[in-house]
């Protein structure tokens, strides 16, 4: 009887380490908070693929708590780290190329962002990846607007002479084409910079805007609507190996899970503008609308600089632009 239940025993535990050798865990990295869009996107991820029960479990490191915001490219590559939701452009000392994510006026709206994603220029960064070992999961792209202090900002003419706050180095290229004086700092710090008077405007990500409380110092709101200047490519990534080491199930639950998180990326960016406006209006703050001829306007002024300065700057720069200006 003795003997029985050790053989039985015994048994089980074999079964529980052989369980427990064939599941596999993942380490995702990312900046945000758990209340942020990108977060919700990984924990869609790592929801479906526990659901899908295929022995793989995904565990989200947020708040900078793994890597920091712009060391996560590198790891990932190396199979250092697993996965990871990241601006694109942080990696664009890696691969100049995708300094191209983060470019004024390349990006007309969040349908236009979604086409953009599954075209031959995506396919062309895509590519680019695989060579770094690297694979894209979830697409998605966030946007962004101006605050003027005193006044409202649609068009060129409107930025000239004002002390600037520009969200990546391309748009400083560009305002400082239209006339604006510019001065470098981290969505964080704008706030003070406007109360102390460093600052007349500044440009950044409509989450930025309402979570700074930007609202508090300004007069005037143009938020990304039927246009905007300011959309920013932010991926969940994948170590391309790590992914080919899995099994077909798990493969098959994380795209599946991917595919869902993207769905939902696209509709929760567009509240997120659609949410600041209602909270500038809220705080008082006069709203603008860019238009079309606006853009338009916008767009000249980064042909000769911000777009210059890219194809001049990345070997194969004017392929990867004209692919994407060829996306309508």
């Amino acid at each position: 009887m003795r003997k029985s239940m050790f053989t039985a025993a015994v048994t089980a535990g074999i079964m529980l380490l052989g369980s427990v050798a064939n599941a596999t865990d993942l380490r995702l990295s990312h900046q945000w908070s758990n209340s942020d869009v990108r977060h919700k996107v990984a924990q869609i991820v790592a929801d479906e693929v526990a659901a899908a029960d295929v022995d793989l479990e995904i565990k989200i490191f947020g708040s900078k708590s793994l890597f920091k915001p712009r060391e996560q490219y590198t790891p990932l590559s190396r199979g250092q780290l697993d996965m990871t939701v990241l601006p694109l452009s942080y990696a664009g000392g890696q691969q100049p190329s995708y300094n191209l994510t983060l470019m004024p006026g390349l990006v007309k709206n969040h349908d236009h962002a979604a086409r953009l994603s599954n075209s031959p220029f995506m396919e062309a960064l895509e590519a680019k990846m695989a060579e770094d070992d690297v694979m894209v999961l979830v697409h998605g792209y966030l946007a962004g607007g101006f605050a003027g202090k005193d006044k409202c900002i649609t068009k060129p003419d409107d930025i000239q002479g004002l002390q600037t706050r520009a969200a990546g180095k391309a748009f400083e290229q560009m305002l400082a084409g239209a006339g604006a004086s510019i001065a470098s700092m981290a969505s964080s710090e704008i706030y003070n910079a406007m109360q102390t008077g460093v600052l007349d405007a500044a440009n950044t990500s409509s989450s930025s805007f309402v979570s700074y409380r930007i609202y508090e110092q300004v007069k005037c709101y143009t938020p990304a609507g039927d246009v905007a200047l300011w959309f920013m490519y932010q991926p969940l990534l994948m170590n391309k190996s790590t992914f080919e080491g899995l099994t077909e199930a798990q493969q098959a639950a994380l795209l599946a899970g991917a595919e869902k998180a993207e769905a939902f990326y696209l509709e929760e960016a567009k509240k997120e503008d659609a949410n600041s406006v209602e909270v500038f209006k809220a705080a008082g703050v006069e709203i603008a609308q860019m238009s079309e001829e606006d853009f338009a306007a916008w767009r000249e002024i980064a042909k000769g600089t911000s777009y210059k300065a890219f194809v001049e700057n990345v070997p194969d720069g004017q392929a990867l632009l004209d692919m994407a200006l060829a996306v309508e």
